[in-house]
């Protein structure tokens, strides 16, 4: 999966780093790439930024091959592979250390503008990079963290080949990587805009990350509330989340041994809920239904009972509606959409069974669907690939890099919130419904 541009990756490794939200955090971006990275992630967290200047020491007339790297305050990390294949002399050596250390410093100077470096004794500091390539720049960005007297660091890029990844994990004491790779390449050839970023450039992210945000309209969701919403004689448990002036609202539906309660699920809800979109996370079966596991297998019984949850649903609040099915639940929200009176208006499916709707359901779905499975999970995948055949509305497979069933490799349930959010929102949007929302006292 390719990144717009650095800001893009910057969020997507932000939403995977929130599990360090409310630690005592420093982020550092690597000049220059790294740092518009950074300063979404510092943004993201609400913690300081600084830059850690750090040079790559290039092989002479090669310089793209690295045999090590400098840093501030002397710091200096050597790779014997690489000088013992370049055969390199120590009087080239230094050559090359004397001229990026220049470097260093006349970046410290540029970047900082007289300020003092944040405080890192103690702290947690993360160290970001737009990507990893020999590993020898961040590997010495980390060891000087390590002097700088951190109690911990953490490594966060969106890519990188994965036996460097591994490597570094003995320098740091975690590493964030949102896409492990077996063969790198270039790092830009994984972004779709890589334009240089200049001093000048850097330098202002820096000042903008140490002055108060300025106020910004943010939309804000409601808190979390317990529904009961009636479906015939019974009456099925909700959660119902939305933002003020919502778009849309989005259905879900759990997979087999699953709830309303899914750390999974509520965290792609917000994430839902932040883009301005309605939530109702919905049980489609009693407690004592659930006991049955066969119940949550009946695609049937839980499509006609999501389908009369999204006809209340679109009574209540006026708003178009779609759905995002997990397991089972993607299928029951198949066979929902065909259903009368449904006019559901996109569909998502996150590790879904698409295939246990019906062939007949399969071909009559006219809402854009979205099919996102983990690239691990190879036996879903084919399935979803097959239903896929049979469907003849718009839609697309979105295969996650290296996620499992569960998608519970860094960084993964996040580009499902992404791909979720994307999707739902332009497909949610096209059309809105004039009638005002009706709102729940």
């Amino acid at each position: 999966m390719r990144y717009d541009d650095r800001r893009a990756a910057g969020l997507r490794l932000a939403r995977c780093l929130d599990f360090l939200r409310g630690q005592d955090l420093v982020v550092l971006g690597l000049p220059r790439g790294g740092v518009p990275v950074a300063f979404e992630v510092a943004r993201g967290l609400d913690v300081p930024l600084d830059v850690l200047v750090v040079r790559k020491l290039g092989v002479p007339r090669r310089p793209e091959w690295g045999f090590g790297a400098v840093g501030e305050n002397g710091g200096r990390v050597l790779n014997p592979d690489v000088l013992q294949e370049a055969a390199l002399s120590p009087a080239a050596q230094d050559a090359v250390e004397r001229t990026e250390r220049a470097e260093v410093e006349r970046r410290v100077r540029r970047y900082r503008n007289g300020r003092e470096p944040v405080p890192l004794a103690g702290r947690t500091v993360v160290v970001v990079d737009d990507g990893l390539a020999t590993g020898a720049t961040a590997e010495a960005a980390c060891r000087i963290v390590r002097d700088r007297g951190a109690a911990r660091v953490v490594l966060a890029v969106p890519l990188g080949p994965a036996g460097t990844v591994e490597r570094l994990r003995g320098t740091a004491d975690q590493v964030i990587c949102l896409q492990t790779l077996p063969f790198l390449g270039s790092v830009g050839t994984w972004y779709r805009d890589f334009t240089q970023i200049s001093d000048a450039e850097v330098a202002a992210l820096l000042a903008r990350a140490g002055r108060p945000a300025a106020a910004s309209p943010v939309t804000r969701p409601t808190a979390d509330r317990e529904l009961q919403v009636p479906v015939g004689r019974l009456e099925l448990a909700a959660r119902f989340a939305a933002p003020d002036a919502a778009s849309a609202v989005v259905a879900f539906a759990h997979g087999s041994g699953s709830s309303r309660h899914s750390p999974r699920d509520r965290y792609l809800a917000a994430a839902l809920s932040h883009a301005g979109l309605g939530t109702l996370l919905l049980d489609l079966l009693s407690d004592d239904e659930e006991r049955d596991r066969h119940n949550a297998f009946d695609v049937v019984l839980l499509a006609r009972r999501l389908h009369a949850a999204a006809l209340w649903l679109r009574r209540e609040i006026a708003l178009p509606v779609g759905f995002f099915g997990a397991g089972t639940g993607a299928a029951a929200a198949l066979e929902a959409a065909v259903l009368p009176g449904a006019d559901i208006r996109a569909i998502v499916s996150r590790g879904g069974r698409p295939g246990l709707a019906s062939p007949a359901a399969l071909a009559r779905v006219r809402a854009p669907t979205l099919l996102i499975v983990g690239s691990s999970d190879t036996r879903v995948l084919s399935l979803n690939r097959l239903a896929a055949d049979q469907l003849r509305c718009e839609h697309r497979i979105a295969v996650v890099p290296g996620a499992d069933h569960l998608f519970e490799d860094p960084g993964a349930l996040a580009t499902v919130a992404e791909l979720s959010r994307d999707w739902l929102t332009a497909h949610l949007t096209r059309q809105t419904n004039s009638t005002p929302p009706r709102r729940w006292a």
